[in-house]
């Protein structure tokens, strides 16, 4: 693919997850258990309930509103904690833009990932 396509394409997402991202991650205060059922400007078809009592679910979770949620969003659906003990695992299955704009921003989830995965 043309770079200089791809370039401009990449700035933009890397903008638009960077104006989203919270100060600080214990700005992020939602729940640690029970059921979360996502609004539609996140989720707009398919599965929209996810349980954070089974690990599966809640890390579909938090790849979905990582990627579509909003600022407030953000804050009022995820948990620091939670985020910060899935970052290892979820780092692998959300966009690299996300990624590099969270770990740049919040170099604390980087200690939370073992060595051999920062570069993946």
């Amino acid at each position: 693919m043309d770079a200089t396509i791809t370039a401009p394409r990449a700035e933009v997402l890397r903008d638009r997850y960077r104006s989203r991202l919270p100060e600080r991650l214990q700005e992020l205060a939602g729940p640690v258990e029970g059921n979360v059922d996502l609004p539609l400007h996140i989720v707009w078809s398919g599965r929209t309930s996810y349980s954070l009592d089974r690990p599966k679910s809640r890390m579909t979770l938090y790849r979905t509103v990582l990627a579509e949620g909003l600022s407030e969003d953000l804050v009022a659906l995820l948990q620091h904690r939670l985020l910060t003990e899935q970052w290892p695992v979820l780092r692998r299955l959300i966009s690299p833009y996300i990624r590099e704009v969270w770990e740049d921003a919040f170099p604390e989830l980087l200690r939370s990932a073992p060595a051999d995965t920062t570069a993946a």
